[in-house]
């Protein structure tokens, strides 16, 4: 994939403290897809690799005007959105996708950058609500886990819009999740023999075993060995650990 150059990596999301106090702040779902940032001329990747949608999904988008967001084809369609928009020989179907969109960066607060999104065509601006305090978010949550969506996201309100990784931007899951590198192929044993049994992967300078959540393709032909994969976990151990990690997928889809 080819890459922007001189491209800023957009805002990025810590994970909710506990002891935070969320009201007044804004919440939205949070979508499982591929983070995708206008640039007021091409559509990137979050580290500015160049997607290649056809020219008909792109109508409506406006010019010279940045907006950050999501593409996805629907609740629960992770890998169904990631083979669409990383085919660069052929569209495999751009018109199931959406540019859920929810920010347009620029050096107003928050709530103003809002009213900069445009709806038009492909482009669907996504819906916020006020936080009532912490027994909202939980019920919030719910309600989204329930209809198979990935979890919550808290916007401080009157924030500025930042690019790097903020505070001010939080992310709520009934797990935790992260990436970490792939260091080596650990065989299998019992029914996973002459496969894959479990990766060695590398995260915050912690060496650890992600042995669960992959199906049998997955064992068959596993991620490369260099390669980002997201995993998520219940919590750390005393260590620095984290207990039970559960593969989710291969982040960097060949960017």
């Amino acid at each position: 994939m080819k890459r922007l150059t001189n491209f800023k990596s957009p805002l990025l999301a810590k994970v909710y403290p506990d002891k935070l106090n969320p009201k007044g702040y804004w919440i939205s779902e949070k979508l499982d897809g591929v983070r995708a940032f206008w640039t007021g001329q091409r559509l990137v990747t979050r580290t500015g690799g160049l997607l290649e949608p056809p020219a008909e999904w792109l109508q409506g988008f406006p010019e010279g005007q940045s907006l950050d967001g999501e593409l996805t084809a629907g609740r629960e369609r992770f890998q169904d959105t990631v083979s669409i928009v990383r085919c660069v020989s052929k569209d495999k179907g751009w018109h199931e996708v959406q540019f859920r969109v929810f920010d347009a960066p620029s050096d107003k607060p928050f709530e103003e950058r809002l009213k900069d999104i445009p709806e038009t065509g492909n482009i669907i601006p996504l819906e916020h609500w006020v936080c009532k305090g912490r027994e909202h978010v939980v019920e919030c949550l719910e309600v989204v886990l329930a209809k198979g969506g990935e979890g919550l996201m808290l916007r401080q309100p009157g924030s500025k819009y930042e690019y790097k990784r903020s505070s001010t931007l939080l992310k709520v899951k009934r797990f935790f999740d992260a990436e970490a590198k792939v260091l080596a192929h650990l065989p299998g044993k019992g029914k996973h023999v002459n496969r894959m049994g479990a990766l060695k992967v590398e995260w915050n300078d912690k060496t650890f075993k992600v042995g669960s959540g992959f199906t049998d393709e997955e064992r068959e032909h596993p991620p490369d060995i260099g390669d980002t994969i997201t995993f998520k976990y219940q919590e750390l151990t005393r260590a620095g650990k984290p207990r039970f990690p559960v593969f989710l997928r291969t982040r960097n889809f060949r960017e």
